[in-house]
């Protein structure tokens, strides 16, 4: 019971996320990002890291699920992000898209890649360790929110909201 509203709750905050998402990136191609959304861009994205890491301790040690091999590699991506993002954010320091856009741009490109594995499990033949298949479909809220799908939106956003900081903060 606990289990599937946590994942109820963690779907409903990815889609929280998509939106924000979206929102980051109507206002960065308008060239009219607020002053009140550049200040709040890296607490929102230190946010979005630390529940990504939350969720995924979770549901791996509470839960029970069983990570898999592009899980792990998410996992190293996205850990990180939190004291990076941090202490970005305790320093406003919107420079800080510097270190974090390498490392999100690597976790989204594996979050992507495994949610391809996960709706055509032959791409995965190579990947995927039998004992923890990357095809497994843990949690699928909505119809389309599985694991690798949130944190691919996870990845997504705090890219966004980091551009989103460094708006007006560009140097010549």
């Amino acid at each position: 019971m606990l289990t599937a509203v946590v994942e109820r709750f963690l779907a409903l905050l990815a889609l929280l996320a998509l939106g924000v998402s979206l929102a980051g990136v109507v206002a960065l191609v308008r060239g009219r990002v607020s002053d009140r959304a550049r200040e709040a861009a890296l607490p929102l994205a230190a946010a979005v890291a630390v529940v990504s890491t939350g969720g995924s301790l979770y549901l791996s040690e509470v839960a029970g699920y069983l990570p898999c091999v592009l899980c792990w590699y998410q996992r190293i991506a996205m850990y990180p992000l939190v004291v990076v993002l941090g202490v970005a954010a305790l320093r406003r320091d919107a420079a800080a898209w510097r270190t974090v856009l390498p490392i999100t741009g690597i976790g989204t490109v594996i979050a992507a890649w495994h949610v391809a594995v996960e709706r055509l499990p032959a791409l995965g033949s190579g990947v995927c360790d039998p004992t923890a298949p990357c095809t497994i479909r843990w949690v699928e809220e909505f119809g389309f929110l599985t694991i690798p799908t949130m944190a691919l939106i996870g990845f997504i956003t705090i890219s966004v909201l980091v551009l989103v900081a460094r708006a007006g903060h560009r140097r010549a």
